[in-house]
Order: C-alpha cells, then sequence, then structure tokens
C-alpha cells in the first residue's frame, strides 16, 4: 500500500511538472499527511483554448483525482488588470461582456477533459472588486515595488524606453491575494507565472503564517518548433476541427512526438517509454488519434484520420494537382507566388483575410504565416497545390 502511494505520489510531481517550489520533497511530505488545497488561476482574456492550456487543466485533474481539494479560478479580478508576463507591450483593457462570453465558451471547451464533479470553480472578482483602499495598502506593504520592477518583462520595456502602467505592476499583487483568500497549500501554473504565484506565497507567508507551495507546468511548442501562442499562429486550437487538429499534429517534427504524449494524453508513461523510436509516423498518427478523440470523440478521431490518410498522405499526387516545391519557412504569399498564383501582394492579402487560403485544412489569415511543412494548399473553392519541401 504504501509503495503505491509513493509510486502515485511521484507520478503527481513529476508528470507535467517543471518545477516544485520551495522543493519537491517539502510538498511531498505534505501530501503523505493531508489532503491539500490547491488550485490554477486563468484570466479569461480571449474566446478560444489551445493544446498548450491543457497542460494545466489536466495538472488540477491529476490532483483531483488523488482525492486533494481543487480550485478552478476564473480571474475576473485579475484579468481587469491584466497580466504583464511575457509582455513587451501592455494588455488591452477587457470588458465585462467580453469576460462573461469567455468564460462561458472555456467551459464548453475544458469540459472535454475536466470533470467539473470534482472540482471547485470560484472567481476572483468575488473579493478583488470589493478590496477598500485600506485593504490595498495593507497588501502591498508586504511586498517592495524594486521587487515588483526587477521582473524581465518590465525591465525589458523600460529598457526600450517603453511605458509600464501602474495597474499593471499591481497584477502579481492581486493574483497573489488569490491565495491568501483561500488559503491555499499549492498553486499551479504555467512557468510564465512564476513571478506572479511567488508573490502569492510571500503574501501567504506573511498574511496566513504559513507556506504555499508553487508547482510550474511546462510549455509546448506549437506546429513550426516555436512556443504554442495564439500570436505566433502556430497553435493547435481546441476548437479546430477533426481534419485540421489530426493534420496539425502529423505535420509537427518527429522530435516533439514524447513530449506531447508526456504532457497533453493521460497515456502511461510505461507505455510511452516503450514507443519504438524508429517508427515515428506510426507513433505519431496514434498521438493525433488520441488527442483529436479526446475533443471530438471517437467518430471524430476516425475522420481526422481518414482525411490524412486519404488528401495529406498518399505520396502518388493526383493528376490535376500540381506540386510545388518551396523552402521551409517561406512566408504564404512566397508559396501562393511560388504556386503560380497570378495576383498582386495586396490581392493575395485580401485573399488571406476574407479568409480563402487553407493550408492542411487550417485556414491561414496572416500573411507572414511560414509553411514549415508538406501538405496540401487551397485557394478559394477549386484551385489546388501539392507543396513539398526542398
Amino acid at each position: 500500500m504504501y509503495n503505491t502511494f509513493m509510486s502515485q505520489t511521484n507520478d503527481l510531481l513529476t508528470r507535467r511538472v517543471a518545477k516544485i517550489l520551495p522543493s519537491k520533497e517539502g510538498l511531498e511530505k505534505l501530501i503523505a499527511g493531508k489532503k491539500i488545497r490547491l488550485y490554477q488561476g486563468f484570466d479569461p482574456t480571449f474566446k478560444d483554448l489551445h493544446l498548450g492550456h491543457t497542460i494545466g487543466f489536466r495538472k488540477l485533474m491529476d490532483f483531483a483525482k488523488a482525492g486533494h481539494e481543487v480550485i478552478f479560478l476564473f480571474g475576473t479580478g485579475t484579468v481587469l488588470a491584466g497580466d504583464p508576463s511575457e509582455r513587451d507591450t501592455g494588455r488591452k483593457l477587457i470588458t465585462q461582456e467580453e469576460i462573461d462570453a469567455n468564460i462561458k465558451t472555456w467551459k464548453e471547451q475544458v469540459s472535454k477533459i475536466v470533470d467539473f464533479d470534482l472540482i471547485t470553480i470560484r472567481q476572483n472578482g468575488d473579493w478583488l472588486t470589493k478590496l477598500t483602499l485600506k485593504d490595498i495598502i495593507k497588501i502591498g506593504s508586504h511586498i517592495s515595488a524594486t521587487q515588483l520592477f526587477k521582473r524581465e518583462s518590465f525591465t525589458r520595456r523600460i529598457a526600450k524606453g517603453d511605458v509600464v502602467w501602474y495597474h499593471e505592476t499591481m497584477y502579481p499583487l492581486l493574483q497573489g491575494y488569490d491565495s491568501v483568500v483561500m488559503d491555499v497549500d499549492l498553486e499551479i501554473g504555467g512557468t510564465d507565472q512564476e513571478f506572479n504565484m511567488l508573490v502569492g506565497r510571500e503574501l501567504q507567508k506573511k498574511m496566513n503564517g504559513r507556506e504555499k507551495y508553487v508547482l510550474t507546468t511546462p510549455m509546448i511548442n506549437g506546429t513550426d518548433g516555436k512556443k504554442m501562442s495564439k500570436t505566433a499562429d502556430n497553435c493547435i486550437w481546441l476548437t479546430d476541427t477533426p481534419e485540421v487538429m489530426y493534420t496539425k499534429i502529423m505535420a509537427m517534427s518527429d522530435d516533439m512526438i514524447t513530449t506531447y504524449f508526456e504532457l497533453v494524453t493521460d497515456i502511461p508513461l510505461e507505455e510511452i517509454k516503450a514507443l519504438d523510436p524508429n517508427q515515428p509516423v506510426v507513433n505519431k498518427k496514434r498521438l493525433a488519434y488520441n488527442i483529436t478523440r479526446q475533443f471530438h470523440g471517437e467518430a471524430g478521431a476516425k475522420i481526422g484520420q481518414n482525411y490524412y490518410d486519404t488528401v495529406i498522405q498518399p505520396k502518388t499526387t493526383p493528376s490535376d494537382i500540381p506540386v510545388v516545391t518551396i523552402k521551409s519557412g517561406s512566408s504564404i504569399v512566397e508559396v501562393l507566388k511560388s504556386a503560380g498564383i497570378d495576383r498582386s501582394n495586396s490581392d493575395i492579402k485580401r485573399t488571406l483575410l476574407q479568409g480563402g487560403v487553407e493550408f492542411n485544412g487550417e485556414r491561414i489569415i496572416h500573411p507572414a504565416k511560414s509553411i514549415t511543412s508538406e501538405g496540401i494548399l487551397k485557394l478559394g473553392k477549386n484551385t489546388y497545390r501539392k507543396i513539398i519541401i526542398n
């Protein structure tokens, strides 16, 4: 029994985990003695979620299934300030209508992997919007301004001569205060949230007189091999169709397969370790099927698989689809030009903005979008090109 508990605890504190502060050993000892209270906060600043966001959701479910008290916190208060983490510019302030709409669609998207019966949903606007001036001064008295301005995203902006707005400096304090109000043992967040979470740890120690652990989850790379981000246009969106989701995963580089298996599936680690590295296509097809099934069900996964097998994968190009060879990393505008699309750059950009260009079933809007994999390019309703990387 003890060995089983230790094995489960080790998986809990290693899989989908980048770092544990102040120590893994301390959190392990705490968990051995009691069921803990933990949370992760999510600011509903945008409508759609991508696969990278699911790492945190899965980590929360790992703890919930182990019997711990898990809080899924919507940042309805912190979102008003805007998280400056990893930002080189200030965030646009969001309206209440946008917040409500985003929360609704988020719940729908994550319901495929989150069992809401096992967790508690809270909103930090319930307490942050009720803070008095006296409360804010008291919270601020525990954290130095020097500490706040040392964060990397601020120093970069200051070095460039850009403005750091006062409400942005408040964000770590507001997020940190969540730990105090909910009196948690542990906070989970992406590696980009480490600074904010450590501010919360300091506030918990000074205001509640006890330790709070911090667990960071890894970031994953997108379809182009760079950090998945909506601004980089390299995301696998939870709202992608089965065809697009399956094909995007198949287009990833082979060195990302194991990481995706570990972070965004629940396949046992023993099975992942047993995958044959000499069979990358087989492994990637299993990965694509698993992930597509999570969000579209068995029928959706079969649709995605069939589309890839019959449209994208065939090595013999149909006689009516010309083959175009490009350099990896070419922009979509360059690719269209190479494909013999006789249009001006302005016409091509207009077509992109109107949603008239697709690559491997994914609609492309940004002219700077780079093409790094092979596949089928579609312009309008009837123009196709098979793209080959030189």
